[in-house]
């Protein structure tokens, strides 16, 4: 009995914190957040389910999971994506520190190609942004050490990796810092801009 009483404890509980996700007027990104059990101890998040990700988000298979850590504050990453056949989407997620998250649609022949979407995404909060196939993809760091894990559906092909200008003036992205003191690799200072793309990329 008291095993029975325990087993349905915690199947109420998982009914109780369910992940929940947040749609944009660009088609296809989605900010997705769960929901934590705490205590005294500290807490507890399902932080990703394939199952439930495939029926609410999109119907893909990650094969992959990356980390990165940035520890300047001011650091942009990005914006990055890969062509085909070795097109990414992304879920990512913030494990320490906190960054400005930002997708932007280059999808050929997209009604909303060029627009961008941006997110804070935090370790205390634990939102994940999902970047699809199709749309580039960069962040600020807002905190010293930050720690950046993301899953993504195709490996790493070099020669398939790509970019677009972070500060192309036609995106127009508000990133939250002094672009003139943003710490960029030096692949990130001379990305193309997106007129360069020719109207976007096949998916």
């Amino acid at each position: 009995m008291k095993f029975e009483s325990v087993s349905v404890d915690v199947q109420r509980g998982l009914r109780i914190f369910p992940l929940q996700s947040k749609f944009f007027d660009v088609p296809g990104p989605a900010l997705i957040t769960p929901n934590r059990i705490g205590d005294h101890r500290g807490y507890f998040v399902e932080a990703f389910k394939a199952d439930w990700f495939r029926e609410n988000v999109e119907d893909v298979t990650f094969v992959q999971d990356n980390q990165s850590m940035s520890a300047q504050v001011g650091t942009i990453r990005g914006l990055h994506y890969q062509s085909a056949p070795f097109g990414q989407g992304k879920l990512v997620r913030v494990l320490k520190g906190a960054i400005f998250d930002v997708t932007v649609d280059i999808r050929k022949d997209s009604p909303t190609f060029g627009q961008w979407i941006g997110a804070n995404l935090t370790a205390e909060g634990g939102e994940q942004l999902w970047v699809p196939d199709g749309f580039a993809h960069g962040f600020c760091i807002l905190e010293p050490n930050t720690e950046v894990f993301y899953k993504v559906t195709n490996p790493y092909s070099r020669e398939h990796d790509k970019g677009v200008a972070f500060d192309d003036p036609e995106i127009g992205i508000e990133w939250p810092i002094d672009l003139a003191e943003a710490v960029l690799s030096d692949k990130d200072k001379v990305q193309p801009k997106l007129a360069d793309l020719n109207g976007g990329i096949e998916i």
